[in-house]
């Protein structure tokens, strides 16, 4: 029996309203889903500041683990904890491994050699891997728009790997980089992977699960790779945490779900453009990095091919539940 019968918990009101589907918080779709697009956006500086602060592989572990319990306490709360069925198992392992872990881990290695606006930049690149992808695994058509749009993508690679922008002869920064490039990659498979399979519980539900098996898999391997983890400066370090493992992890996931439950495939797809572009803003802000004209340039072709490339045709309405 899922946990959806079984962990039935008498809310406080306030969480009763805000488990309403009439919830009027939940109303202003549009309000949460700036939050969710500033929140994750701002998650890059913080988790680039987490390194001074702890190693890569600790910093990626301990967020995944401080978010899975988040989820898994706000999914209970809101009647949406289930236990996995047979048939979600694939996509459990797909999005826990391939995204949840091998992304998050290249991320934060990345991150050692990459300033954090442009690894935001580089890994949301993720959209115009996913149109070749999902064409070659999935058979779904490259339209003339799409292709545009890869193609715009593509030159905004270009541009941020120019020779006069870029030093190749930097061993450090073309290893940071390949590895966000390699993350990118690997997003893309686990989203046509997503694309493909067939629901029995919902994303949302299933991303609990998906995170446990991340916290695990990366746990083990920091724990492997570096042995306990050496933290320094506790002070600083709890509060980068807090707000990468719950605030932008548990609860701006949680937000989202409910966001793309209330608004178009269509605009949220759209709408998820803005966070790269938070990032980079974010990183130059508080982490005071200087970035080039090439990486705004570039920033503003990625986005625009992506933008070109996955919105939706007029002849074809969106459907809310397809963003869920």
């Amino acid at each position: 029996m899922p946990f959806r019968e079984s962990a039935r918990v008498n809310l406080p009101a306030s969480l009763q309203r805000l488990a309403s589907p009439h919830c009027p918080v939940r109303s202003h779709a549009g309000l949460l889903f700036v939050i969710v697009i500033v929140t994750w956006g701002v998650n890059w500086p913080v988790s680039k500041a987490l390194l001074a602060h702890v190693s890569p592989w600790w910093s990626a572990a301990l967020r995944a683990t401080i978010g899975m319990f988040t989820l898994f306490v706000i999914c209970a709360l809101t009647r949406r904890l289930v236990l996995p069925r047979r048939g979600d198992w694939p996509v459990i392992l797909s999005v826990g491994l391939l995204h949840m872990t091998v992304f998050s881990l290249l991320v934060a290695l990345s991150l050692q050699y990459v300033s954090a606006g442009r690894s935001a930049v580089l890994a949301y690149t993720t959209p115009l891997w996913v149109m070749p992808a999902a064409r070659l695994w999935l058979g779904e058509a490259l339209a003339p728009r799409r292709l545009a749009g890869l193609a715009c993508g593509l030159v905004g690679l270009g541009v941020m790997f120019n020779p006069l922008a870029f030093d190749w002869s930097d061993g450090n920064a073309v290893f940071g980089n390949a590895l966000v490039l390699g993350s990118a990659f690997v997003w893309a498979i686990a989203i046509v992977h997503m694309r493909a399979h067939r629901w029995v519980n919902g994303p949302f539900e299933l991303s609990p699960w998906q995170l446990l098996l991340a916290s695990v898999v990366m746990c083990t391997l920091a724990a492997v790779v570096d042995g306990a983890p050496h933290v320094s400066g506790w002070a600083g370090f709890s509060a980068l945490l807090a707000y990468g493992g719950i605030v932008g992890g548990g609860i701006a996931y949680w937000l989202a779900g409910v966001v793309t439950r209330r608004l178009p495939a269509g605009v949220t797809s759209l709408g998820l453009l803005g966070v790269p572009v938070v990032g980079t803003l974010a990183s130059a802000l508080i982490l005071r990095e200087s970035l080039g004209a090439d990486v705004w340039i570039a920033l503003a072709l990625i986005v625009g091919g992506i933008a070109l490339g996955t919105a939706p045709s007029a002849a074809t309405p969106c459907r809310t539940e397809d963003a869920a």
